[in-house]
Parts: structure tokens; sequence; C-alpha cells
């Protein structure tokens, strides 16, 4: 069936055109074809050099006529180029070395638009642009050395530069250096990369269509934007079976995103000359030291039209049309167009926060549905009844909150804030709690299929993580001087000493427990600050005229938690941006030796931080507040001055909500104005003179330049963004069911934000490779199984549910209305008269004897005074019991729910060992005939033992 296969060039199949993935420049030119081409043209030598740290960057070699060397691998007709020198006014900088190209192929810029992507022979595209300020600063000399030295070795390596004078720039002082990669350079770096390309459409049919799927329309894009280009069986780029590929035009056959990361290979290995008596290379350093102020690939148009080439694909346009504009908010995001135009790292980010976002849906709905049974049902609470009835709780006299200054109180001034805490403190609480620890399995578990099945479309199931992110990284074999023999390559390598390495490490922890603990060190701060002022708002409260009618809404306890709140964002907000820099400043010391390494150290390092930073607040007020109060005329008091915080008698799970609902939406707010609003600013100021510009005037690299950079780390700070909110609807969710509905509001508008700013407030990214979301995938695992313990704390210790069930089986004495007198059960007795002077009030005008308090102990008038009850005893072991039967209960629901989802689809399974045995099939095929024609030639022992091997390797293809 497949025979035909070995013939490639003439197999209907092979015959196929690939699709353009880019701009299609060389339309009318004539097609090179280099199907036939020998492989002894291009001579690739990889070489180490003994005297120097680092693997010197490829070098390429091409053979002329009469011995002669040409620069780089397309011998290009240079010497009309060198004889024909444009003049100053075509843009080239006098004081360096340009590629120049002939004349007649030299576009007037006055009649032609630099609104382009290519050469200024409208030909070669423009794969990535270098830029500098070419200013006579005291360093001048030095960076323009630098700059001569990095370019000469750039086209050394088969790069083409072209030159733009600052001249030619808007503002007169930024030089532009356009970098164009030939095809010998694509070829030779896409086998270095182990790049996938085409080598025969996928015959595998589609998977059944779903029934709903016409339910669904509105919610579709257009098939052309969902799917831009065919699907494929693909296999690792070798330039020496080019006839293999699906090549039809040598310009297209490589995408943007592809030109660019091969491009940004070379530009980080790329060597400079030698500082200091040490080898120094790569354009990060380069943009450090200031030798270029941008490198970057570029847009292939403006986002809100389309490029004047018809030719062009304008993707760009596409993504701001369909995905980048709020008003598309329901559809469904082009994650293939994502992954083709920006690389798979953002289009598998993109593709984990819509999953995200989709599974939101669920837990919002049940969320919304648990809070409105807690609305409906406020009228029926019979705690807040008591609380609220004059005859109950107006009778029922509380003792002061706080010394000497705060007064007796009555318990019915707390029966608003008794009934909104039934919205949040019902019986739906301990289901949504349970609900919650099942869908973070089914949502962790389902996700693992999608990433499965994106491996697979994406071409990434043979993707090996160690080939992109654990090659060494250029700033570890710069500082490490040391080598040692690879056990594995035994080729010498550099490596980091143990005892550098334990002392970087001692400095890194120590640094990271200094900031920890300043965040423990605030957060006490706040909570002397809610000591401190309560008596304050207390007297305020009862003082002022103004403030009565809200008295009963807003209670000393309620403007405390408030303020203390808001007072803690703030906090929260500027230790983040400290500890950013910080963090990372750190990890660079730490010198990690691979970019894995580096991104996996920095992810813990802040999500430890931003965890203990965001949460701590959170976990006070849960677990800690009003658990260690003491009782009247024994209470405990923080540094022997402070007396610690007592809950409201309905309980601290209002607190706790309002907490995490202050703390979340403010931080989703902030991040979305720090995300959409600042760049847009900074953007307009930056090209606010540009704006009435021409294009003629206004040149597509000028355009992206005066845009904002998408740096390394920004992914990164994505991540962590939804990592930590993911935190707050799984561990404190029992306390806010509404959680959920607000991640979800703000996911949606995450979405549109995150790819209206991408598209069109950021420099292009260069694309980069990720076949999965890597630690953060363990860092939420981790999080699922924290959260089922945290939430059966707050459901036993925060909330009132336990002693209210206690008190239902086996203190309620009212068969009609079994949970009355729960409240007058729940407050114990203290005599007035045992008050020592610290903590009796100043003033008692009405005479009383007894005030009440929270908490179960024996009356005054009892042998065991004021010690615990009988009753706290069984309450705390029904709390206790409680908390082993949920998470036993969860746990083994969730593992059972684990081990019944699989983590790859059977339809995905099957693909996969389809297009492997068709890919080996084919490229066994190849072989053999290859074989065969050099046995027509020769004839060698050699060759026939050779041809008897692949005979064999295909048979064994058959068989399996």
């Amino acid at each position: 069936m497949y025979g035909a296969a070995a013939q490639p060039l003439t197999h209907p199949v092979f015959s196929r055109r690939f699709p353009s993935p880019g701009c299609g420049g060389e339309k009318e030119a004539a097609t090179m074809n280099r199907l036939g081409k020998k492989g002894d043209e291009t001579l690739i030598e990889m070489a180490l050099s003994a005297d120097d740290d680092i693997a010197v960057l490829t070098k390429f070699k091409s053979t002329r006529s009469e011995g002669e060397e040409c620069n780089g691998p397309l011998c290009e007709t240079t010497s009309t180029a060198e004889s024909e020198v444009p003049s100053s006014s075509e843009g080239l900088n006098s004081t360096e070395t340009t590629l120049l190209i002939p004349e007649h192929q030299v576009i007037d810029k006055r009649h032609q638009s630099k609104d382009s992507i290519f050469f200024r022979d409208g030909v070669r595209r423009i794969d990535f642009v270098l830029a500098y300020v070419d200013d006579l600063n005291k360093e001048w000399e030095k960076k323009l050395e630098r700059r001569k030295e990095f370019e000469r070795n750039l086209e050394n390596a088969g790069l083409k530069l072209e030159r733009e004078d600052k001249k030619e720039s808007e503002d007169g002082k930024i030089c532009f250096v356009k970098i164009h990669a030939t095809w010998d350079v694509l070829i030779t770096y896409a086998e270095v990369l182990n790049i996938k390309v085409p080598i025969k459409e996928n015959d595998i049919p589609s998977t059944v269509e779903n029934p709903l799927d016409c339910m669904l329309a509105p919610l579709r894009l257009p098939k052309k934007v969902m799917h831009p280009e065919p699907d494929y069986f693909t296999a690792p780029f070798s330039r020496d079976k080019q006839e293999l590929y699906l090549i039809n035009d040598e310009s297209t056959f490589f995408s943007p995103s592809m030109r660019n990361r091969i491009v940004n290979y070379i530009l980080t290995r790329c060597p400079y000359g030698t500082e200091e008596g040490k080898k120094k290379f790569g354009i990060k350093r380069l943009l450090n030291n200031g030798t270029y102020s941008a490198a970057y690939p570029l847009h292939d148009c403006q986002y809100w039209k389309k490029a004047n080439d018809p030719n062009c694909e304008s993707e760009r346009y596409t993504l701001y049309m369909e995905w980048a504009r709020f008003l598309r908010f329901y559809k469904e995001q082009p994650l293939d167009l994502i992954r083709k135009y920006y690389g798979e790292k953002i289009g598998i980010y993109f593709a984990w926060l819509g999953f995200y976002t989709e599974m939101l849906f669920l837990a919002a709905v049940v969320g919304l549905i648990c809070f409105l049974y807690g609305l409906f049902t406020m009228d029926e609470n019979m705690s807040s009844k008591e609380i609220c009835d004059p005859a109950i709780g107006g009778e029922i006299i509380m003792c002061p909150l706080c010394d000497q200054d705060c007064e007796y109180w009555r318990l019915n001034t707390t029966c608003e804030s008794s009934q909104y805490s039934h919205l949040f403190d019902n019986v739906a609480t301990l289901f949504f709690a349970i609900f919650m620890g099942i869908w973070v399995t089914l949502f962790l578990e389902f996700w693992k299929r999608r990433q499965a099945r994106l491996k697979y479309e994406w071409d990434l199931v043979d993707f090996e993580e160690e080939q992109q992110q654990l090659q060494l990284r250029p700033e570890y074999e710069a500082k490490c001087t040391h080598k040692k023999k690879n056990p594995v390559t035994q080729e010498m390598e550099p490596y980091l000493p143990i005892t550098s390495q334990a002392v970087r490490f001692c400095i890194s922890g120590t640094t990271v427990l200094f900031w920890v603990s300043l965040i423990i060190a605030s957060m006490i701060a706040v909570i002397v600050y809610r000591l401190a002022v309560y008596a304050a708002f207390a007297s305020l409260m009862e003082n002022t005229q103004t403030l009565q009618p809200i008295s009963g809404l807003l209670t000393p306890q309620l403007a405390t938690s408030v303020t203390a709140s808001c007072l803690n964002f703030v906090i929260i907000m500027i230790l983040n941006f400290l500890y950013e820099r910080i963090a990372i400043w750190i990890t660079d010391m730490e010198i990690p030796r691979t970019h894995m390494e580096y991104e996996n150290r920095l992810t813990m390092k802040m999500f430890l931080f931003q965890f203990v930073n965001y949460y701590s607040s959170c976990f006070y007020v849960a677990f800690f507040k009003g658990k260690f109060v003491g009782y009247p005329g024994a209470y405990t008091y923080m540094f022997n001055r402070w007396r610690n915080e007592e809950c409201d008698p309905a309980g601290c799970l209002i607190e706790l909500t309002t907490q995490l609902t202050i703390v979340m939406a403010g931080k989703q707010i902030w991040g979305n104005i720090q995300e959409a609003i600042v760049p847009w600013i900074c953007n307009w100021w930056g090209r606010r003179k540009a704006r009435n510009n021409p294009e003629n005037l206004y040149s597509r690299w000028e355009q992206d330049h005066d845009l904002q950079t998408f740096g390394a780390l920004g992914l990164f700070y994505e991540y962590l963004e939804m990592v930590i909110q993911f935190g707050f609807i799984t561990l404190f969710v029992a306390s806010f069911p509404l959680a959920p509905l607000l991640a979800l509001m703000n996911n949606i508008l995450e979405i549109r934000v995150d790819s209206w700013k991408l598209t069109t407030q950021y420099r292009r990214p260069v694309a980069a490779k990720a076949h999965s979301i890597g630690v953060w995938q363990e860092i939420l695992n981790g999080m699922a199984i924290l959260s089922v313990v945290t939430n059966a704390f707050i459901v036993a210790f925060t909330s009132d549910m336990i002693p209210r069930l206690v008190y239902y089986y086996t203190a309620s004495e009212n068969e009609d209305s079994p949970m009355s007198g729960y409240i007058n059960n729940s407050l114990s007795v203290f005599q007035i008269s045992d008050f020592p002077d610290r903590n009796k009030p100043k003033l008692n005008p009405e005479n009383f004897v007894i005030c009440r308090y929270r908490d179960y102990r024996y009356p005054p008038d009892h042998e065991k005074k004021y010690l615990h009850s009988m009753q706290f005893w069984h309450i705390l072991a029904a709390k206790l019991a409680f908390i082993i039967i949920m998470e036993h209960v969860v746990f083994i629901v969730k593992f059972f729910v684990a081990w019944m989802i699989p983590d790859v689809p059977a339809d995905v399974k099957a693909k996969i060992k389809r297009e492997k045995y068709l890919t080996q099939k084919i490229l066994y095929e190849y072989e053999f005939e290859k074989l065969k024609e050099r046995l027509c030639q020769g004839g060698k022992q050699a060759t026939e033992e050779e041809f008897i091997t692949t005979e064999g390797r295909m048979e064994l293809s058959r068989a399996m």
C-alpha cells in the first residue's frame, strides 16, 4: 500500500504543497529546487576549542570554482554588490561594514513603504532585528568594536545582515540591523534543534462529530482560523534527506516562528570577543551592557489592518480580529494559529488557561447554587433569629471586647452580621467543600488528557525536554571556569564546584528565609494593628451620632477586619514588587546549569514567597483568630500587651470571607490594570511623536521597537498569577462559594487581556517549544491535596457547623425546633465581680452582674469554675473525627477518579502508534531505495551488509 513512498519525487502525496506559514515574498521569483542537492556542497564544522570554555558557533564553508571563498552557504554574486556601493542616503552606516545588494534590487525608499518584513530587495525575509543607540558617550568605541565583531561572526555563521542608519529612524537616534537566515542556515539548525517537518499528509480519519456541535456553533470560529494548515505526519529534519520532506517553496517551508527560533539560537551563542581574559558571547550580554538596546523578531503586519502584500497571511491581524478583542469573549480560542504564530510554549499556556476557565464554569454554577441556598434560607436560620430577637439576643449582655475602654454590649447589635454569616456558613458549605475536592481532581486529570491530545496534534509526542531545556545556559558556560569529563558524552564540559554551589545555596536559602520572615513580621504587624485599633473603632462608633444608622451593619469587628484586609493587601503588593527582583537576582547568583533548572528554581522561590505572602492572612483568620483568646479575667495577650482578638458571636467565617474577597478581588483588579493599562500608557507615550508619521517613514521594525518587551519570564508571571488564584478558589473555597464565579469572570477577561496585550502591546516573542506546563503541574497537584486538608479544617474549626450538629444530636430539648436555644448554649457565663482591674471596664452604668462570652466553660457557681465543660471536649472530638472522615472520603474519591480516567485518550494512543509506524516505514523505505541505488553503482560488501540490515529493519517494522 505504501510501496510508492520510496519514490518521493513522483508520489502524489509528496507532491503536495506545504502550506505557507508566512508571507510569500518570492512568489514571482523562480522556485528553487534543492531536492536532489548533494550533501557535500556544504561542510558543517562543529569544533571545540581547547582553550575556550564554550562550543564554537557552527561555521559554514562553501566551495567555489578556482578555490574562491564566499561568505555564507549561498554563494551569491557579491562582486557586483561590492562594486556598486549605494550612497549614504540608502541608509548605510559609514562606521560599520555591511552586506550590500545589487543596485538594481535596491528599492527607492521615497516611493516604497517601510511597513515591510523584507529586506530592501523585497525578497529576503527579516527574521530578527537588532537595535542600538549610536551615541558618542565614553563607551562608544568599546560598544562599536563589540558590534563589529558580533555582526562579523553572525555573517560568518551564514546569516545575512542589512543595516538601517539612525538618520532613517523616526527619532534620528536608533540604528537597526535586520537579519535574514538563509536556507542552508535553516536546514543546518533545524537538524541541530531536531525540528519536525511534514513527510506525508495525515490519513487517519478525524474523530466522530459531536452531536452537540450544532448547539455550539455560535461559539465556534471559522475553520480557516481554527486550523490554518492541514495535518501531516512529521519526522525530524535531516539535511541528507531533503527529498523526503514536503518541500515546495524553500522561502515558506519553515514558518516565521521556526525561523526566529533558529536565529535566536544562533544569537544566544555567537561570540563577540574576549574581555578580561574571558570569552564573551551571546546577545543577552550585549543587551545587558547596552551594546544593543533591543533584539526581537517582527510581527507580520499591523494588528488593525492586513498587510499590503496580498501574499502575506497577516496572522497578527487575524489573531486580533478573532481572538484578542473582548467582544469575542464567548468564542473558542484559535490554539493552532496561536501555536503557529507564537510557538508551542505560549500556545500551551493559552490552552491551559482556556481549559481552566471552562472547568471553572461548573464550579461557579455549583458555588452560585450553594450561595443562593444560603440566601433563600437566611430567614429560616434559627441562630440569627435568636440573635436578632429582642427577647433573646436583646437580653444577653456580652463581655467587653477590649480592656477598660470597651463597654458591655447586647448580642442583638450583631443581628445583620449574623444573618450575612449564614450566606456562607450553612449545610451547603460542607457539600461545596467536598465537591471542590473532587472538582480539582477532575480538572487536573482532564487537563492531562487535553495536554496529551495537544502533544500529538502539535508534534510534541517525541519532543525531549532535554533537547531544548536541558541545553547548557550560555551564562553557565561563561561563568564556570572549571571543566570535567561528561560520563555520557566523554567530552569536557564546564561545571560548578561543590563548594561554590554550597556557598551560593546558603546565601540563596538565607535570603529566601529572610524575606519569608519579613512577610510573617508584616502579618504580625497587621494583627497588632487589628488589636490596637479595635478599641478606637468601638469608641468611635459608640460616640459618633452620624454612624448610628449603620452601626448594626458596620460593627467594630467588621470595620477592623475590612481596614486590616486593605492594609494587608497594600503590604502584599509592596513586598511582592520588591521580592520579584530579589528572586531573580539570587537565582542568577546560583548559576543554574540548564534553562529548566533556572525556571524551576525561580518558580519555587517565587511560589513559596507568593504562597506565604497572599495566604498568610487568610490562614490567620481561618485557623488562629479567636482560637487562643482565653476567657474574661484570664485573657491571653500578644507580647504581653495586646489582647488577642475574638470572633464574632456568629463565628469567624464571615471575616475569612471578607479577607478572601478583598485580597482575591484586589489582586485580580490590580493585575489587570498592571497587564493592560500600564503597557498601553507606555506604548502611547513612546509613540506619541510617531503616530502621525506615514508608513514610508515609520518602518515595521521601528513600530515593533516602540512596543513593550515580552521577556523570557513573561509567561512565568502569567502562570504565577493563575496558580495563586487557583489557591484562593481551592484552599479557602469552603468559606466563599462565590470564589469560583469571581475567578471565572476574571479569567474570561484575563484571556482577552493577555491576548490583546500580546498581539497589540508587545513585541513578538521568540518562539519556544514546550510539551506541558512544566513544574506548575506539580504545584497544582500539591495545592489540590492541601486544599482537602484546609477545607476540612475550615468546616470543622472556623464555621459553626460541627457545634450546631453536636447541639442538634446531644443537647437539643425542643423537638419542634431542634436548634432553638443553641445561641444560649454556645455562650458561657462570667461573673463581673471576678474581673481583675486590668480587664474591668471603667463604666457599668446599668450595674450588670454577669456577662456572656463565646466558649464552652463551666459557670462561676460550678465547682470547676471557668474550666472547659464536657461539651467542649465532645465538640473537639467531633471536629477531629469530621476532619479524618472528610479527608479520607475525599482522598479515596480523588484517587479513584484519577485511576478511572486515563491520562492519554485511547484514540490519541492509536494515532500516535499509527504515525510512528508510518513514519518508520517511510524512512526505512527511503533508506532502502538509497541503498539499492548505491548497490547499482558500486556493489561493495559493506553496502550489501547495509542493504540486508535495512531490509531486516523493514520486515521488523511490518511485523510491529
